[in-house]
């Protein structure tokens, strides 16, 4: 089961097209939790599992909550995530029941908490442990007349006017840091909502039903719904496979190699890692002790992990691994050695995989006795955060190999995207004429600063030039060297190889290095935003897009993938391409209802909110609760 309510049917959300119409369905389920929290009886929330979205806003209807401390229960509001926000009056009752800014965070973050979590913010008003029996709590609950007590005096009064308004203004601040208004407006909605109308209950539950019915019908809402629903399509690759992996043998210690052991010891698995010798293991353990520090935070926990993180220079567990993962320095020879050399060495049933970024699988598995082994896994770095693998499958790749990388994928938390072996597979393949692009354009006078911001106004997470410099200019270079060496006329001319390799001879590699396109101090590129004044942010976005986007469907042409949806797909969680966008193929075929990046003459950045009556003071609350 799913647990207590896991949520709406996102489903539903399709079939309206205007808004008043949502607006009138909210108010109804307005006035049914209104009445489950006018019954005269005690109202007990018994909840194990999932409780999210709407499923919480009932939960917030009733006198008590009970939460069972068990890992499947985890309490939440996702809604933001879909581009709306809390419409079953969870806005209003969040704040009420914990305070206005725990309210604000949880909703703001979509973030899933814990039971013990959700106790210590009053969201929950007991906890009981796991073999205690959930309905007897209930009951005793109900026959002790238990009610939630409220947030206390402190957390109350960020609700009230004028802390309300200072609060919210803080909070819009921090969010425009991650977020901007005119891309993602549902956090900023949410906001404004409960500095206007957050001192009058009524008035606030009215303008949650308007508002949260505006953002249901937007091209952005629409949007996010079709990323959702492509996140579950990746979900669902692999998980008829019965594949177990219980011992992962990484080769290559360096970045990527590191990170991928690290990352599978964090998701439970043993994990043997070889290199040619100690040293270079020995860093790349270091490496991950930190990250399981950052993660983990308990001593015992990360001694756990680095036992199950073992040194192997020699290759003697190899016969023990269930999956075998190469990930030595982009050069197929040196591949090709290695997999002659390991290959016999693997029991039967385990998998033989290559992380590599471009080569194609055919050309390497072409020393192997049994080609049809081989499958690629492409990781994308960095490796914690990028939740996107790439499965290669070359012209002899056994099927049921890549289901067994899919299912591997999805057993450490990963989102596999099937893909056909060709010179860069499908994302760097995309990246490649669209960073390229962007030094054509450099190289023609235009700041790298304004390329980036031009992108960034777009909806790129990161602009393509800064993009470059954190991947490597060489490794840029790599990939451009296997693309062009496939399909030359696929690609812009060649000066732009010849600028960057410049650069790489000149020791200039990027954020590695500290210098590159960009000089780089503290991890972070140093940009002088006057670039930026003076460039149509517009004409620049469209340039990009339009390498990115002729990319994407000479890529489908090709069957890199084997369809539309998958590709945007690929682009969301392998690039971020724009996610309030739905995709690059998708944006294509609805760019005229999306939003547009203003014109030069409107480019001036600004803190306004995006409700002019949020500084002034709103009607405060005279009516008993309804």
């Amino acid at each position: 089961t799913t647990g207590f309510v896991f949520g709406a049917d996102v489903k539903e959300f399709e079939g309206f097209d205007d808004a008043s119409a949502v607006t009138r369905e909210i108010e109804r389920v307005h006035e049914m939790f209104n009445r489950l929290e006018r019954l005269k009886c005690i109202t007990v929330a018994a909840i194990e599992g999932y409780c999210l979205g709407g499923g919480l806003e009932m939960s917030l209807a009733c006198d008590y909550r009970i939460a069972k401390d068990v890992p499947a229960t985890r309490l939440g509001f996702p809604e933001t995530q879909l581009g709306i926000f809390p419409g079953f009056g969870g806005s209003v009752r969040s704040v009420r029941t914990i305070g206005g800014i725990k309210a604000m965070e949880l909703m703001l973050t979509a973030r899933q908490i814990s039971a013990r979590a959700a106790r210590s913010i009053g969201l929950v008003d007991q906890v009981i442990g796991r073999h205690e029996e959930l309905l007897w709590a209930a009951r005793a609950a109900v026959l002790k007349g238990k009610k939630h007590r409220g947030p206390g005096l402190m957390r109350s009064m960020s609700n009230v006017w004028p802390v309300r308004s200072i609060l919210a203004g803080q909070i819009r601040k921090q969010t425009q840091r991650k977020a901007r208004p005119e891309h993602y407006p549902a956090p900023f909605r949410l906001i404004d909502t409960w500095q206007t109308y957050g001192g009058n209950r009524k008035k606030m539950m009215r303008q949650e039903a308007r508002a949260v019915g505006e953002l249901m019908v937007s091209p952005t809402a629409k949007s996010l719904r079709r990323v959702f629903h492509l996140m579950e399509r990746l979900k669902s690759q692999g998980k008829n496979v019965d594949f177990a992996v219980r011992h992962v043998h990484v080769v290559g210690a360096g970045t990527m190699g590191g990170d991928i052991a690290a990352w599978c010891v964090l998701r439970g698995l043993t994990v043997t890692l070889q290199d040619r010798d100690m040293k270079s293991v020995s860093a790349a353990i270091k490496r991950a002790e930190k990250q399981f520090q950052k993660k983990l935070k308990d001593t015992a926990k990360v001694r756990a992990a680095l036992d199950r993180l073992r040194p192997d220079v020699e290759a003697e567990f190899v016969a023990q691994a269930d999956i075998v993962i190469e990930a030595i320095f982009e050069n197929a020879e040196a591949k090709q050695s290695l997999f002659k050399d390991i290959a016999p060495k693997m029991k039967p049933g385990a998998v033989l995989a290559t992380n590599t970024s471009a080569i194609p699988l055919e050309k390497l598995a072409s020393v192997l006795d049994d080609p049809s082994r081989l499958i690629g896994l492409h990781f994308f770095n960095p490796v914690a955060k990028m939740p996107l693998v790439e499965v290669v499958s070359g012209p002899d790749t056994s099927q049921i190999e890549a289901q067994k990388g899919a299912a591997f994928c999805q057993q450490i938390s990963r989102f596999p995207l099937p893909v056909k072996s060709s010179p860069g597979f499908l994302v760097n393949r995309v990246l490649a004429p669209y960073m390229m692009t962007a030094l054509r354009l450099h190289r023609e006078g235009v700041p790298a600063e304004a390329l980036d911001a031009a992108a960034e106004a777009f909806g790129m997470p990161m602009g393509p030039v800064e993009l470059a410099d954190t991947v490597g200019l060489d490794v840029c270079l790599m990939v451009t060297d296997v693309l062009q060496s496939d399909q030359e006329d696929g690609l812009p001319e060649s000066p732009e190889k010849a600028f960057i390799q410049k650069l790489v001879d000149d020791g200039r590699l990027g954020k590695k290095s500290g210098h590159g396109l960009y000089r780089w101090e503290k991890d972070k590129p140093q940009k002088n935003s006057n670039n930026v004044s003076g460039h149509n942010l517009a004409e620049l976005a469209e340039k990009l897009v339009d390498a990115y986007i002729n990319e994407c469907r000479a890529a489908l042409n090709d069957e890199v993938v084997s369809d539309a949806d998958l590709l945007d797909a690929g682009m969301i969680f392998g690039t971020g391409f724009a996610p309030f966008r739905g995709g690059p193929l998708y944006y294509l075929e609805h760019q005229d209802e999306q939003y547009r990046i203003a014109s030069p003459a409107n480019q001036e950045t600004s803190e306004k909110t995006p409700d002019d009556n949020a500084s002034e003071e709103p009607e405060q609350e005279t009516e008993t609760r309804v």
